[in-house]
């Protein structure tokens, strides 16, 4: 395995999926590569999480 770059589908910046991140996505089951930044991914928490308050 090595490094991936991958460009978010939400802000279109490159981000790197590093090997480490690989293998605890391989070990918690997850199929696919993520599609969004570590920053969109977060951003997209938060917003899901004051939706489910509500």
């Amino acid at each position: 395995m090595e490094d991936k770059k991958i460009t978010c589908k939400d802000c279109g910046k490159e981000f790197i999926f590093t090997v480490g991140e690989q293998e605890f996505y391989k070990e918690k089951g997850f199929e696919n590569d993520p599609v969004r930044c570590p920053e969109c991914r977060k951003a997209r928490k938060v917003q899901k999480n004051q939706r489910e308050r509500r």
